[in-house]
């Protein structure tokens, strides 16, 4: 894109998205790409290649790339895979800056398109590829249609930029029509040459570009993805992605509960909280945050205000907002009295705000109305307003409101947010001139706080940006063999790091029985060896044991099971019993799971995952979001549990993870045991699992 910046290695990237001159190759789809490009206007050169073809769209052909007058800025390619492979490999030689590759045919359909994507990126050298298997690039900033087909954009001078991995999706996304300003659309197909992280690099350097939406199905480097974004929370260009698909992430080993709760998608939506990059889960959500991201960036706080003529409307903002964990609060004093003296005894000031219609139509009083509702001087305000159907209906006095509204803010400077709560209540000459007027436009109430929910929580990644590292490529992992670690080897490598265990011992069948008695009642009896990762289904634990006699009847019980066994102390006045796990990832590296342990894992998945280096800070903040938490910290008058404990077993079972790193698996902690303050904590069960060292 233009800019004045200088990055010498996305140099061939930024010729190709803001090109001086373009070449295109091929028939039907060249020929479609000449027109786009005059369509939007494109004031560059356009040199049409054809070995066969002297004209095309009026413009001479040249035979080959070696008749180019120039090593073209940007090419587009649509001739078959194999014509696209030698003209990739000739453009590079001429110093191209970069290539769209429109066949397919390539890694999408297996082994001999994966040899041929490899000779394709083997050919691009150092020049920008986008594809191939991919649709094309629009750059309405400066008006370049590097895209074989119609499309719903125009030029404009500043706007949001999407990036997708679906031509057609892009295509769609085009076509919307809800005031969204895009300045720019790029598809990459297969990703064999430039990658999204790239992509979103060479889109910063614009400052035409406020925000960046990405439509994704994996990243093929998390750790440089990291890196980007991070420099986007630094530039305040807000991030969203709509993440779709479940990419494997090779094979997993699913022996530990963590595993099957820190999945692919909870990796991602991991990645994405870290970074502050907003996740949607549907093209609407997609539009409808970048809109307001362009509209008002990220947001200081969660704080709003609702006005509409509507009590149902009133109370269903109210309802949806909570949902979303923004906050409503009582409206200040100052706005208070402002909006009574407009509205009068029969209204009822509140938030959300029911102003009825005692002054619709009156362009006087509902500008006053919104200029008290602007007196909050909170993080969003908004007018709920839907016009009716334009083909049946007059729709004079809904206009006055949106001429009253855009009067209040321009006074007062706020955030101004006009949301239909229907999609198609909002006609698209209407949400332009909101925008014009610096009104954030939105369609659907849920969207619409969706996106406000988003923006407050970038705002916040913003502020906290300096503390937020990147994440390191993971090391180079080749699984051979691996092993179990029994219950006790699990729990003594844990110890040593400082996570509190039972006190116990492992002994044979004839030892028990002494050491039980001298231990004191009530025991935990526990039958070891490594297969048995999971003891409750194989009938290898037996808690709170009480005598010699239940302790002999359970031994005999396990006997078929092992000839060693543990003997632990049984823990009582436990508060709360959590899951700490620490998995291995191939592209995400070690990654740290927190949750509702003991028999509650499954039936509650009440998780969360996070991506390691992370801080004490971090980690309590974590378990703070868990449902259970409650649990922890004195629910209804109970003991308050000991979280600095906790804290601390945690840090201590993550340093074993990263002392580990060149062999660590996965490690499960479950249930770890939190106990009132100045007991601590106790780890009551490990899993750990092991590469085989070389």
């Amino acid at each position: 894109m233009a800019n004045t910046a200088t990055a010498p290695a996305t140099d061939p990237l930024r010729r190709l998205l803001s090109p001086r001159h373009v070449a295109v190759f091929g028939g039907r789809a060249a020929a479609e790409v000449v027109r786009q490009c005059r369509q939007l206007g494109f004031a560059g050169e356009i040199w049409p290649v054809h070995p066969r073809h002297e004209f095309m769209e009026g413009l001479r052909c040249y035979p080959d790339v070696a008749a180019l007058p120039a090593s073209p800025d940007a090419s587009f390619i649509a001739v078959p895979r194999q014509g696209t492979i030698e003209l990739v490999a000739e453009l590079s030689a001429r110093g191209a800056g970069g290539v769209i590759c429109y066949a397919s045919g390539f890694a999408e359909v297996g082994d001999e398109g994966i040899a041929l994507q490899q000779q394709l990126v083997a050919a691009a050298a150092g020049m920008a590829l986008l594809g191939p298997n991919c649709y094309g690039m629009l750059n309405y900033l400066d008006g370049v249609a590097l895209w074989p087909d119609q499309h719903g954009g125009q030029r404009l001078a500043r706007g949001v930029a999407i990036v997708t991995q679906s031509g057609n999706i892009g295509l769609n996304l085009t076509m919307q029509t809800r005031g969204l300003p895009l300045a720019c659309l790029i598809t990459v197909g297969n990703k064999a040459g430039a990658s999204i992280e790239a992509i979103v690099e060479t889109l910063l350097l614009d400052p035409r570009i406020s925000a960046i939406g990405l439509h994704i199905e994996g990243l093929d480097d998390v750790a440089a993805f990291s890196r980007v974004a991070l420099q986007a929370l630094h530039q305040r260009v807000p991030l969203v992605a709509l993440k779709a698909g479940s990419s494997a992430l090779g094979a997993r080993i699913t022996m530990s509960h963590t595993s099957s709760l820190a999945g692919p998608d909870a990796l991602y939506q991991a990645l994405f909280q870290r970074l502050g990059v907003a996740r949607v889960h549907d093209p609407v959500g997609l539009l409808e945050t970048l809109k307001f991201l362009h509209v008002h960036g990220a947001l200081p706080g969660r704080r709003i205000v609702s006005a509409s003529c509507s009590g149902g409307e009133a109370s269903l903002v109210a309802d949806l907002a909570q949902a979303r964990g923004l906050d409503m609060p009582a409206l200040p004093a100052p706005a208070q009295q402002r909006l009574h003296t407009v509205l009068g005894d029969k209204v009822n000031v509140a938030n959300p705000l029911d102003y009825h219609t005692y002054i619709w139509g009156d362009l006087a009083a509902q500008t006053e109305c919104f200029a008290g509702l602007m007196d909050c001087h909170f993080d969003a305000h908004l007018l709920v307003l839907d016009f009716p159907r334009q083909d049946r209906c007059a729709a004079d006095a809904w206009q006055t409101t949106v001429d009253a509204f855009i009067a209040a803010q321009a006074d007062h400077g706020a955030r101004g947010v006009l949301v239909a709560s229907l999609p198609e209540g909002l006609p698209e000459p209407v949400a332009r001139q909101l925008l014009a007027r610096g009104i954030a436009p939105m369609q659907g109430l849920a969207d619409c706080l969706d996106a406000i929910g988003h923006a407050a929580d970038i705002g916040a990644a913003q502020h906290r940006a300096a503390m937020i590292t990147p994440l390191q490529a993971p090391a180079p992992f080749a699984l051979g063999g691996a092993r179990l670690l029994d219950e006790a080897s699990a729990k003594q490598a844990l110890a040593r790091f400082g996570v509190p265990v039972p006190f116990g011992q492992v002994l044979g069948r004839a030892q028990v029985l002494p050491y039980a008695a001298a231990l004191g009642y009530p025991v935990v009896l526990k039958a070891l060896a490594p297969e048995l990762a999971h003891k409750t289904e194989a009938g290898a634990v037996r808690l709170n044991l009480q005598n010699g006699a239940e302790l002999d009847a359970a031994l005999t019980a396990m006997a078929p099971l092992s000839e060693q066994f543990l003997v632990e102390q049984m823990v009582r006045g436990a508060l709360a019993e959590l899951l700490v796990g620490v998995q291995r990832d191939p592209q995400f590296g070690l990654t740290l799971t927190l949750g509702a342990g003991g028999v509650f894992v499954e039936l509650l998945r009440d998780s969360v995952t996070l991506l390691l280096p992370l801080t004490r800070a971090e980690l309590l903040q974590a378990l703070q979001t868990l449902q259970m938490w409650p649990m922890v910290t004195g629910y209804r008058g109970r003991a308050h549990g000991d979280v600095e404990a906790l804290l601390d077993a945690v840090q201590a079972i993550v340093a074993y993870a990263v002392a580990h790193a060149d062999r660590l698996l996965e490690l499960d902690v479950n249930p770890l045991l939190v106990l009132p303050v100045g007991r601590g904590v106790l780890a009551v069960d490990a899993l750990i699992r092991l590469a085989d060292e070389a």
